[in-house]
């Protein structure tokens, strides 16, 4: 049997990303989001969603672009500290020793040490009550590479991303590979 929560924000699992944005005095800022996802291929796009109280908000509105920068786990602390503390009182690359990179592709800043950045245009604002939701087109994803697999792409398991429990407000790190996508087979009917 099943036990009602009611209506919550909760899904497993949601990511942590810091996003990167300007400020209106060309002041790079961070903050970390869990409510996003990629919700387009063509053209790439990945989706915050954002309070209008937080600094970001302005900062992404005025600016028209942030970077995600995708932490791994031994930047957790950095992670945490940049969706504690506001831009609006303390300099966060400053206080945490982090490099700003300004984007040659937008107008946001990116952290330097975290090994996985994707640099997007903000192409859509959507108002969706707390929230506003910005959907930026994804123009570059940088990779260190130290985390590059095989294939050429991040690899999970050299990256170890961070995941967010909102359900215990708890952060978890990637498990095992359990199996291949897109390789299920339709069942056997039983003849009757």
């Amino acid at each position: 049997m099943k036990h009602s929560l009611g209506p919550k924000p909760i899904a497993y699992p949601t990511p942590v990303f810091v996003v990167g944005s300007y400020d209106s005095e060309g002041k790079p800022n961070l903050m970390a989001a869990a409510w996003g996802g990629i919700c387009c291929s063509k053209p790439p796009s990945i989706a915050i969603s954002l309070r209008s109280a937080t600094y970001s908000h302005g900062c992404i509105s005025a600016s028209g672009a942030f970077t995600i920068n995708i932490p791994s786990e031994d930047l957790l602390r950095e992670a945490d500290y940049v969706g504690t503390f506001s831009g609006r009182d303390v300099d966060k690359f400053d206080e945490l020793g982090l490099t700003p990179i300004r984007s040659e592709l937008v107008n946001a800043p990116y952290v330097d040490e975290f090994p996985v950045i994707l640099e997007c245009r903000l192409n859509h604002t959507v108002e969706i009550g707390l929230h506003t939701q910005y959907i930026g087109e994804i123009l570059d994803v940088k990779v260190e590479e130290s985390v590059v697999g095989e294939k050429g792409v991040p690899d999970i398991d050299l990256l170890k991303p961070v995941f967010y429990d909102p359900g215990t407000r708890g952060y978890y790190g990637a498990g095992s590979f359990l199996g291949k996508a897109y390789s299920a087979k339709r069942p056997a009917k039983s003849a009757e």
